[in-house]
């Protein structure tokens, strides 16, 4: 009997650490959250791996009840001189992971223009 009772804790105990360590990784995964620059990192690779156009600039950028929402500039089109490239602006949206679950692009334009402002409600 007493081996049976040895076994079991020895069973027991080698079983327990492993639930232990994967709660404890789980638990320190929900813990942590990202940082604004890791999702801005994050943003910018997986559209550049999704379109193949590399992200030039980040124009905005906010945390939402999805997660995270940002607008990111890209060359679509080089041009001589380079001030008649056509530039895109994507909408990209990330889980609160960081990762991808949406784009769209909103505007295209030249890179040398800039946007028209209205005044007065023309």
């Amino acid at each position: 009997m007493a081996n049976t009772r040895n076994t079991s804790e020895s069973q027991d105990s080698r079983n327990s650490p492993k639930r232990t360590e994967k709660d404890t990784e789980e638990n320190m995964a929900d813990d942590r959250r990202l940082n604004p620059m890791e999702v801005l990192r994050n943003a910018r690779t997986q559209l550049a791996e999704l379109t193949g156009m590399a992200a030039e600039n980040v124009s905005s950028f906010e945390q939402t009840e999805d997660g995270w929402s940002l607008e990111i500039e890209v060359l679509e089109l080089s041009r001589v001189p380079d001030t008649m490239s056509l530039m895109a602006s994507y909408q990209v949206d990330l889980d609160p992971d960081g990762q991808l679950t949406g784009y769209r692009r909103v505007r295209r334009y030249e890179r040398g223009r800039a946007d028209a402002h209205r005044q007065g409600g023309r």
